[in-house]
């Protein structure tokens, strides 16, 4: 059977008209004769939409009982057992009732498609698993309800219902997405323009994404090679010379002058990574590159201008910088170099050579300082003294052998100086065997003459080979020393990677491991404070206080260095030294991001407090006021004659309102008090069973509350603040558990603590959703509530834990929650 279709609408955020657009579909579905039903939609009580739904089959919702209260939900089984052409299926990231077959709606979905039908659904960018902690930075909030970017990714159509965030918070203004009592707090909270645009522009970039990946399946389909310059992308091979710089931003610039155009720079190491940058290089080339606006990548290979090609193909590229040769014409008309190569291969990619301050200065050559000053001092003894040795050796038994013995013999001498010395004295050997091999062994003896042509051929032939496996020789020499200088420094550099990310930024633990590694007495990582004084950040064994008593010294920032003492450790090798100050940079860096990200975290907070605080003026607190103000106007009011009962009822608004406002500006006080840690505790030892009855006693609705305590019970516990945790968890209980249901309080005694039980018989909570309880201003689901700010728990756990205890939540048997108060038992005397 052929898998059914997935067509999903893409919203920013809720009201932006997703259903509305799925609706307006199945109308035209319907229309042009297609069998569409409505699965699941949910319509929000939007008469707009209640409307689009009239004139389509609407498949009834089971409806499951869930701790007491009635949900509904998609009936998977009637939906497949009607086996449309076509179901219509709304919010495809919900969470389903415990007990559905599934316990996701996407999965509903992938077994209708699974069946053969097709499916229109619907979601919000912020409900996609990818994306879930990015916007919880852009709007502070969490989505517990995600759906896989997989099965948004598989779907054959994806639809933008786009909307402006002007327009959005108009629609929200008119009471079109939610009811009016919610529009206020939905405005200053979620819905705030600045994250409506941040979530539009969200949106748009993932579904542009999208499209591009369309597009080159598309192409890889069709095998398509040349580019299709649907967006400008920018790549500038670079080498990581200071010439990169200048490419870099010629490509910045060039990126700005268009929207949406992209910037690319590309690093090319060869496949033995021998001249390849050090760590801390492609570092700080990877920091150029993003502070300038583009992307590193690096890419292995042996033909650098291939991989450029491909690479450039492989982005669709549509421009490539390339630098201005450094090479001298002559070597570039000789070779040509990887430039001229790209130029030549470039095909349909425009190119932009720019000149920078060291195009055609040259490459001057150097030897490479892989052996020590003494071995090549030894190496030129050697080059002089071993020919002179073997020569006579060969003299004073010259009856045994002739010319190519000879010959040879000097040639093993040559080599062993390229061992020895490196490639100038084995230079220096082959000369000196070769006048050697002319004077001694070559008639006529004792003269640089040469009677026979083929004797002068056979001598120029020698130093020519010995000078060419000189060269062989040394270059394979120092190829074999850098090899396993690199695979030493790549071990340490594995170990150090694994010591980093298992040592959770232990700086101490770093510089440890850099002394063991590096063979040094002890390190410091310093930081120039004010003055030119040196703040000691971390340290191990001796290290040293300042920069200037280190003998080794690496550049971690602008304001920090990485210093060690007593190391012995050779200029060639401060890779492995400048790899541990990158990995301590990263890890400062690190933690300077998970203060910015408390911080962040705490600014969110305060705003959400201060919104919230807003938000009971605006609504908690004007109601009782509200209340009172109409009840005393009533009163005073000298048109009307009040009956005694009327006066009687008045009064009692009057006094329970009042009520309202006191123990609503009892809780902000309180919550305030323990927010800043100006809760003043005073433990005594009280009896449990008073202040329970105590607190039991001035809740409405008391006497639904059944006390099972002993009264010979005591607990260490501040008696007012305990009275208002147990007034405050009942009043909760109350509030949630159905009239004619009880609540039940009893405890449990150990020998030092004692648990205080109070269940209720309400609907109890998910055990995702329990860590909500004790946060401030908040209710299950969000949901405002008829009183209250949601600060009743929230007041309750602080003064418990200020009391040194604890408060937890359980499943109450059969149905409900049960809070846990956990308080200190009085120290038992001793007989």
């Amino acid at each position: 059977m052929e898998r059914g279709n997935l067509r999903v609408y893409l919203g920013a955020a809720p009201g932006v008209g997703k259903t509305f657009a799925m609706l307006d579909e199945a109308h035209r579905r319907v229309a042009r004769g297609t069998d569409v039903v409505v699965a699941y939609v949910e319509t929000h009580g939007r008469s707009g939409t209640e409307r689009e739904l009239k004139g389509l089959e609407v498949v009834p919702r089971r409806r499951v009982c869930y701790r007491g209260t009635q949900q509904e939900e998609m009936d998977l089984a009637a939906v497949l057992a009607r086996n449309p052409a076509v179901a219509l299926v709304d919010e495809l990231a919900h969470t389903n009732v415990p007990g559905s077959g599934f316990a996701k709606r996407w999965q509903d979905v992938e077994a209708l498609r699974d069946a053969g039908i097709e499916v229109i659904t619907t979601v919000n960018i912020q409900h996609l698993a990818s994306l879930n902690d990015v916007t919880e930075a852009i709007t502070g909030v969490r989505q517990r309800e995600t759906v896989p970017d997989a099965v948004v990714r598989s779907a054959d159509q994806i639809e933008l219902v786009d909307m402006s965030p002007q327009a959005l918070r108009r629609r929200m203004a008119h009471g079109n997405i939610y009811a009016p009592d919610k529009v206020d707090a939905a405005q200053s909270q979620f819905f705030r323009e600045g994250n409506l645009t941040a979530l539009r522009e969200l949106a748009l970039l993932w579904l542009a994404d999208r499209v591009d990946e369309g597009l080159e399946r598309y192409r890889d389909q069709h095998r398509i090679a040349s580019s299709w310059p649907t967006r400008e992308r920018i790549v500038v091979p670079v080498a990581g010379g200071p010439e990169s710089v200048t490419l870099m931003r010629r490509a910045a610039r060039i990126a700005s002058r268009g929207s949406g155009t992209q910037w690319l720079a590309l690093y090319v190491s060869r496949h033995d990574g021998l001249t390849a940058l050090a760590p801390d290089q492609l570092a700080q080339l990877r920091d150029q590159t993003e502070e300038l606006g583009g992307t590193l990548h690096t890419v292995v290979a042996d033909d650098p201008a291939e991989a450029i090609l491909a690479f450039a193909r492989g982005e669709n590229a549509t421009q490539l910088i390339v630098g201005a040769s450094r090479r001298g014409r002559g070597s570039t008309l000789l070779r040509p170099g990887v430039g001229e190569r790209v130029i030549a291969g470039a095909g349909d990619i425009d190119i932009h050579i720019v000149t920078h301050d060291y195009a055609r200065a040259g490459t001057r050559w150097r030897a490479a300082e892989s052996l020590s000053s003494h071995r090549r001092r030894l190496g030129f003894v050697f080059a002089v003294v071993a020919p002179a040795i073997l020569s006579a050796l060969l003299i004073w038994t010259a009856d045994v052998h002739g010319l190519p013995t000879e010959s040879m013999a000097l040639m093993v001498v040559v080599v062993a100086t390229a061992l020895i010395g490196g490639l100038v004295p084995a230079v220096v050997a082959a000369l000196t065997s070769g006048v050697l091999l002319n004077l001694l062994f070559t008639p006529p003896l004792h003269t640089l003459t040469i009677r026979e042509p083929e004797n002068a051929f056979a001598i120029l032939l020698f130093v020519v080979v010995g000078i060419a496996v000189s060269t062989v020789v040394d270059t394979a020499a120092r190829r074999t020393t850098q090899a396993a200088q690199a695979r030493a420094e790549a071990d340490a550099l594995t170990v150090l990677s694994h010591s980093v990310l298992n040592a959770d930024d232990d700086l101490d633990g770093l510089l440890a491991s850099a002394c063991e590694l590096l063979n040094a007495r002890g390190a410091s990582l310093l930081r120039a404070g004010s003055g030119g004084v040196q703040e000691v950040l971390a340290s191990h064994g001796a290290g040293p206080g300042s920069p200037e008593q280190a003998d080794l010294v690496a550049t971690v920032d602008s304001r920090t260095t990485l210093a060690l003492s007593g190391t012995n450790l050779p200029a060639s090798d401060r890779g492995l030294l400048n790899a541990y100050a990158a990995y301590a940079r990263v890890m400062d860096e690190r933690r300077a991001a998970r203060a910015a990200e408390a911080e962040r975290r705490q600014l969110a907070e305060t705003d959400r407090t201060r919104t919230a605080l807003l938000a009971a003026v605006s609504h908690d607190l004007r109601s009782p006021l509200a209340a009172v103000k109409v009840a005393v106007s009533s009163l005073r009011s000298p048109d009307i004659v009040w009956s005694q009962q009327d006066e009687a009822d008045l009064l009692e608004t009057i006094e329970e309102s009042t009520d309202k406002l006191t123990a609503l500006v009892a809780n902000l006080l309180d919550m305030s008090r323990i927010s800043t840690g100006t809760l003043r505790v005073s433990l005594l030892r009280v009896s449990l069973a008073s202040v329970v009855r105590n607190a039991v006693r001035s809740l409405e609705g008391g006497d639904r509350i059944e006390v099972d305590l002993d009264d010979e019970t005591d607990v260490m516990a501040d008696p007012g603040l305990l009275d208002r945790v147990v007034a405050n968890v009942c009043e909760n209980a109350l509030k949630y558990t159905p009239r004619g249901a009880s609540i039940m309080l009893d405890c449990a005694v150990t020998p030092h603590r004692t648990l205080l039980r109070i269940a209720d018989g309400g609907p109890g909570v998910q055990d995702r959703d329990r860590h909500l309880l004790f946060a401030p201003f908040q209710r299950l689901g969000d949901v405002p509530g008829p009183d209250g700010v949601g600060l009743g728990l929230a007041v309750a756990r602080g003064f418990t834990e200020a009391m040194g205890g604890t408060i937890t939540t359980e499943e109450t048997p059969g149905g409900g929650l049960t809070f846990v108060l956990e308080l200190q038992s009085p120290v038992q005397e001793a007989p």
